[in-house]
């Protein structure tokens, strides 16, 4: 089976989570931090708190900007559920912007005409979670003005963007945002096995989220809101002194995973070199077939998570048996994504088919194609074969 992801792992990669495994600390050690300050630096960003996975980050990130009961927040519906999920777990309400018919990303003509009418409404979002989808980022700087002039908050799901950039601002810089959320899952760029990364350029949303991922504790005596007893003057709080000032969790992210995250960092850019390499021969490789190719913004550069192509005029049954021939012939063919909202959870929430009808047909004619750094080209050239075939029989 030639499957749609795979990670990357090398004997660098294996030593030095050994090498944690052999250290005093297998987790709330030292290799979190270092992790969290090289992501920073990559990505430009001031503050980076790690997390057991975007999803935690996710949440973490709408406790942070304040997300509570009967607040707003929207999404795309092409996106994985947790990107909407994330304001459930806050008691919040959701609801969704379609996508770009050219970008597959949030569409910022229907953003603009869905803020015109909720603030007419009086039904504007708190927080508004625009994804990176497949790896090609939104564009977010329109998405950032429009979030100046209706006053809500901005949360970059970017958990398939690590190393794209827009207009030579990496993504996850957080110019445009208030916070940016990478994933580390084995499929992603690069991977911690299981994990995510908040980014931020606000200290105190950066300490909100730490401490929200560790049971809203603290030992920073800089925050304790109750001095322990005074042991004289100028005399530092006890060691074992510790507050817990909010609800939190046990989100964190162990010495093990993140080591595993730093060895393959150092490998970031031959990864997304690897990526785009691998989307420009699909590029040419499939020309002329009934397919919509992705496209990348002149202004972009994409990590291509995903190599997502969509059937011309076909419906979810032609999809169905095209799909079904790829795995038949041993070709892991795979959708991104069904859309959020016609999920049966949703759907009991109250929406229903016709409401989002880009993401819907993105959902009935997307097909994703193998693409990771790991895959030869003579398997790539089987893919592109098959396809060819399956669709040229069709």
């Amino acid at each position: 089976m030639i499957p749609y992801a795979r990670q990357q792992v090398d004997q660098a990669d294996i030593e030095a989570v050994v090498a944690v495994l052999r250290a005093d600390f297998l987790t709330q050690g030292p290799v979190v931090p270092r992790f969290e300050q090289a992501v920073a630096a990559r990505a430009r960003a001031a503050h980076a708190v790690a997390f057991n996975s975007a999803t935690s980050a996710l949440h973490a990130a709408c406790l942070a900007l304040n997300l509570r009961p009967g607040d707003r927040l929207w999404t795309v519906p092409n996106t994985f559920v947790a990107s909407a999920n994330c304001a459930r777990h806050c008691g919040a309400l959701v609801d969704f912007v379609d996508i770009d018919p050219a970008t597959w990303n949030m569409s910022v003509t229907e953003l603009q005409a869905k803020l015109l009418r909720a603030q007419r409404d009086g039904t504007l979002p708190k927080v508004v979670v625009p994804v990176h989808f497949g790896g090609q980022p939104t564009e977010q700087e329109q998405i950032h003005a429009l979030s100046c002039e209706y006053g809500f908050r901005l949360i970059e799901d970017a958990s398939h963007a690590l190393g794209a950039a827009r207009h030579g601002e990496p993504v996850g810089s957080c110019r445009w945002s208030d916070v940016t959320v990478l994933s580390f899952h084995p499929v992603k760029i690069i991977t911690t096995g299981e994990g995510g990364m908040a980014l931020t350029n606000d200290a105190e949303l950066a300490a909100a989220m730490a401490m929200l991922r560790s049971h809203g504790v603290t030992r920073d005596p800089r925050r304790f809101e109750r001095a322990p007893l005074p042991q004289g003057d100028g005399a530092p709080p006890d060691p074992w002194y510790y507050e817990q000032q909010l609800l939190g969790f046990n989100f964190r992210l162990t010495d093990i995973h993140a080591a595993l995250g730093l060895s393959q960092l150092e490998r970031l850019e031959e990864f997304v070199s690897r990526r785009n390499a691998l989307a420009s021969r699909y590029q040419k490789m499939l020309q002329g077939l009934p397919l919509r190719l992705p496209t990348v913004q002149p202004a972009n550069r994409s990590a291509f998570h995903l190599y997502v192509v969509r059937l011309n005029g076909a419906d979810g049954d032609v999809r169905r048996r095209v799909c079904t021939a790829l795995r038949r012939r041993g070709i892991g063919a795979n959708v991104h994504y069904l859309p959020v909202h016609l999920q049966p959870y949703y759907r009991g929430l109250g929406f229903r088919e016709g409401q989002f009808p880009e993401a819907e047909a993105h959902g009935e004619s997307a097909i994703t194609l193998p693409l990771y750094p790991g895959l030869e080209e003579a398997q790539q050239d089987e893919v592109a074969a098959a396809l060819r075939q399956e669709l040229t029989h069709s």
